[in-house]
């Protein structure tokens, strides 16, 4: 396939009709190796969903309880540096869920290895509160290190 310009990406055919509810107002794009592979993990195995894509851009947007993200095979495009796995050292996206269970069933299904096991943990929240969550870490086909957390409340500190 030849290579895209810039503007025949962003002007490229797709499908879908946009994020349920707007656009918020920090989304990630991701730069990955292969749109394909990351498609099947982000979709089947965290159960987010194309709320629009532009495959011939090899570009997808993808929504989930909120949450989004945009996903973009590598291009060349605002590269700022040399990209090395794993991708995105340095930061991990925590994603908010009300279920961890069904995303843990789907990443069993793909035998997709946990970065770290689902754990509880509290935070403390200004002078006399904490937060608490139950959450897990996985890296996605390119390494970039996913957090997702169920809340359980919050207490206060005796």
């Amino acid at each position: 396939m030849t290579e895209l310009s810039r503007a025949e990406r962003d002007a490229s055919a797709g499908t879908g009709s946009g994020p349920t509810g707007g656009f918020a107002p920090l989304v990630p794009e991701l730069d990955v190796t292969s749109i394909a592979t990351s498609l099947t993990f982000w979709c089947d195995g965290l159960g987010f969903r194309v709320a629009y894509e532009r495959r011939r851009a090899k570009f997808a947007y993808l929504e989930r309880q909120g949450a989004q993200v945009m996903l973009c095979e590598i291009n060349g495009n605002w590269q700022v540096a040399p990209l090395q796995r794993p991708f995105g050292r340095g930061i991990n996206f925590q994603i908010a869920t009300d279920d961890l269970e069904p995303i843990l069933e789907a990443l069993s299904k793909l035998d997709w290895p946990l970065f770290e096991e689902p754990s509880e943990s509290w935070y403390r929240i200004g002078e006399s509160e904490e937060t608490g969550s139950r959450e897990f870490l996985v890296q996605d086909p390119d390494g970039y290190l996913i957090r997702f957390s169920q809340s359980i409340g919050r207490r206060g500190i005796a």
